[in-house]
């Protein structure tokens, strides 16, 4: 991932708490990927690498390539036949591929109408783009961080860095080469046995963004204000009953025609 998301604060740990519930969409987004036997395939913001063999096996690339620019995400990740990772920014990617696929890493880069047409231009003719990016900007769980935030003097996070809508995004798509976009919007439900799991789960991912800007101490601060802010928000200020996170992301892909 571009530096954006703050690799060196990214909590593996409690991201992968969730880790099978943070898979589903990866694997749906896999699906719509076709075979490029022979090919090169890339797997942007891969993380610990764990879907980039699953891209490597599903393409039968010659090639599959894990890029993040996170070393403590790498540290985990496992090179075999076929598959090498490397330390690299996807919003600057050189070379000629045949599958680009990013699970849930394009909203950390600003500027998706002119990012998408610079990795469109990547691929080969015929070569595949597929991405999938969260669409749940607007739920309490981010619109809470953002205004405690502000209490603490921090600038709102900018809600345009992966924020366009699934008919925005397939008109971005068309003009940058992909003639027939099929981009979809799914509702992935969480059943969480308290409230306050919500916490955990962006605690892996949205909350780093917090953690990098503040100190320690500011940081506990601000965590225990949108602990409290958050349950109260959801209707549950002990945080100890179910919850229902019903998570929409944008999946997207399609083929270079020109």
């Amino acid at each position: 991932m571009p530096n954006i998301s703050v690799p060196d604060a990214w909590d593996a740990a409690r991201y992968d708490r969730f880790a099978e519930q943070r898979r589903r969409p990866a694997l749906d987004l896999l699906e719509r990927v076709p075979p490029a036997p022979g090919g090169r395939a890339a797997d942007l913001g891969c993380g610990d690498g764990w879907a980039t063999h699953l891209l490597h096996e599903r393409t039968g690339a010659a090639e599959a390539v894990g890029i993040d620019t996170s070393a403590r995400m790498l540290g985990g990740a496992r090179p075999a036949p076929g598959v090498r990772f490397e330390e690299g920014d996807l919003s600057t990617l050189d070379g000629d591929w045949d599958v680009l696929f990013a699970n849930a890493s394009l909203q950390w880069v600003p500027d998706h109408r002119s990012l998408l047409p610079r990795l469109v231009e990547r691929l080969r003719p015929g070569g595949t783009l597929a991405f999938q990016v969260p669409a749940n900007f607007g739920h309490p769980s981010h619109r809470v961080a953002d205004e405690v935030g502000r209490r603490l003097g921090l600038e709102p996070l900018d809600r345009e860095v992966g924020a366009l809508d699934a008919p925005t995004y397939a008109e971005v798509l068309h003009a940058a080469g992909i003639e027939e976009p099929d981009v979809v919007l799914r509702v992935y439900g969480h059943r969480m046995a308290r409230t306050d799991e919500v916490i955990e789960w962006v605690s892996g991912t949205l909350l780093t963004s917090f953690e990098r800007r503040l100190d320690a101490d500011a940081f506990a601060a601000f965590r225990d204000e949108y602990r409290r802010t958050l349950l109260e928000r959801l209707g549950d200020p002990g945080g100890s009953r179910p919850y229902y996170y019903a998570f929409p992301r944008i999946l997207a892909s399609g083929r270079r025609t020109r």
